[in-house]
């Protein structure tokens, strides 16, 4: 070491500004861009989230306060990571066979998703993830994308017109029309959102350009963009949650007293050979092709549309949905992804930022602390039309992603993929369908003879 020369006599200084550029990066990642529309933002995602956490705890005993809590964690992290509205979501075909199959239970669903978080782990850190990123053609993504945002929509109507038995994943009948859970009240929150957000379109500034040439005009105008300004901050997604939150507790006000403050006991889940195996056929298998196309394939075709510059990696978002689920779901918390869904319907609704996330996560982490698992009591109470409202606009905003094909041949590959996924119910059908449809239609392009010129 050379006494005369500074440099020299701090060997740790280049570790130290690596640290303080990732302290810097991670602050910005999590700085709000505005307020109340951040805080909209985190309530786009609770149309999914909430009732397939509900069906999940009422018909299988899914621990619903370590659930939140590792969710919320995996929020925070994500959030400071990715910059972007970022969701932890249920994975849909696990739950799905949870729902369905009695002799589904907690230790199946937590083997299904320890092994579909390895299987994602491993795709991540061996590049292979990235790799076929790479290589899926756009127009299959976007038929991915479109059925599943297709699927959330047709789901969000279920939930408006029917009176929905999650416990059992059936329908009851039709809902009525009035009432603090009645059709009347969904239609209202879907009207007040449409007037508040509009189609999701960022405001333009031509206004403010045709004020400058009116002269006259220009004080009204003015005071008609500060109104519509006002208007479209208003936090659509938020206020129609907190009304829901209240009509839970009018609906049954004895929610009170069933109420326990305190977090749930953390308990390794026990798992036995028939557990792994059935986790694996039942729960392992449909979930991973969903997981590779819309959780990590189709967040990162969606956040590079959403967001320009913010181009995510397909081996980090397949590392982090591995490890959520290799660590939370040994403790019994629920197997959990990234979703297109959900950060669609996350920007819909004003999340611009990994701060949106944060704040959700911040919130899951607390109620699960504070209340536990008697949390379900409020959510069974929940009024499932609002719920339905939520994912609605959602599930739109996801599908109106596959707006931006270019030719009649890739509208053509992404409708195949879409309608055999639809219909199939599996991403796995309609991606196979989809790629073979783009690699038959590459084929006859180059069998075309082209015309010699004499």
């Amino acid at each position: 070491m050379d006494p005369e020369n500074p440099e020299n006599l701090s060997p740790h200084k280049p570790k130290s500004g690596y640290l303080s550029n990732i302290i810097d990066q991670v602050k910005t990642n999590l700085v709000f861009r505005s307020k109340w529309a951040e805080l909209n933002g985190a309530m786009g995602d609770l149309g999914t989230f909430i009732p397939i956490v509900l069906a999940l705890t009422l018909a299988n005993d899914l621990n619903l306060g370590t659930t939140l809590i590792f969710t919320g964690v995996s929020n925070i992290i994500t959030g400071a990571i990715y910059g972007v509205p970022m969701p932890v979501q249920p994975m849909k075909a696990i739950a799905a066979a949870a729902i369905s199959g009695s002799d589904f239970g907690v230790p199946e669903i937590m083997a299904s998703g320890i092994l579909t978080g390895g299987v994602l782990l491993v795709l991540g850190i061996t590049g292979l993830m990235q790799l076929v990123y790479k290589l899926i053609p756009l127009s299959v993504v976007r038929g991915i994308q479109l059925a599943q945002g297709l699927s959330f929509a047709l789901t969000a109507v279920k939930y408006i017109r029917k009176i929905q038995d999650f416990s059992k994943s059936k329908a009851k009948g039709d809902r009525p029309w009035l009432g603090l859970d009645g059709l009347a009240l969904a239609i209202i929150c879907a009207c007040f959102i449409i007037v508040i957000n509009g189609a999701g379109e960022e405001e333009q500034s031509g206004e403010r350009e045709t004020a400058g040439v009116l002269g006259d005009e220009e004080i009204r105008l003015r005071r008609k963009r500060r109104v519509r300004k006002i208007i479209f901050s208003i936090p659509s997604a938020f206020i129609i949650f907190l009304f829901g939150v209240v009509f839970a507790f009018i609906r049954r006000p004895k929610v009170l007293e069933e109420i326990r403050f305190g977090p749930s006991s953390f308990q390794v889940v026990k798992m036995s050979k028939h557990a792994w195996k059935e986790g694996f056929i039942k729960g392992t298998i449909p979930q991973l092709p969903l997981s590779v196309l819309n959780s990590v394939i189709g967040v990162c075709k969606l956040s590079s549309d959403l967001f320009p510059g913010k181009d995510l990696s397909a081996t980090s978002l397949s590392v982090t949905v591995g490890l959520m689920n290799v660590i939370g779901c040994w403790f019994g918390a629920m197997p959990s992804c990234h979703g297109a869904g959900g950060l669609a319907g996350q920007y819909k609704f004003g999340g611009r930022s990994g701060g949106c996330v944060a704040l959700l996560g911040t919130a899951k982490l607390l109620l699960g602390l504070v209340l536990g698992t008697s949390l379900v009591k409020i959510l069974d109470q929940f009024p499932v039309g609002i719920l339905g409202v939520l994912l609605l606009f959602a599930g739109i905003e996801l599908a109106m992603a596959s707006r931006d094909m270019n030719s009649k041949e890739e509208s053509f590959v992404m409708l195949i993929c879409t309608a055999v996924s639809l219909v199939g119910s599996s991403a796995a059908l309609g991606f196979l369908f989809g790629i073979l449809v783009h690699v038959l239609l590459r084929l006859r392009n180059l069998s075309k003879i082209n015309p010699v010129v004499p």
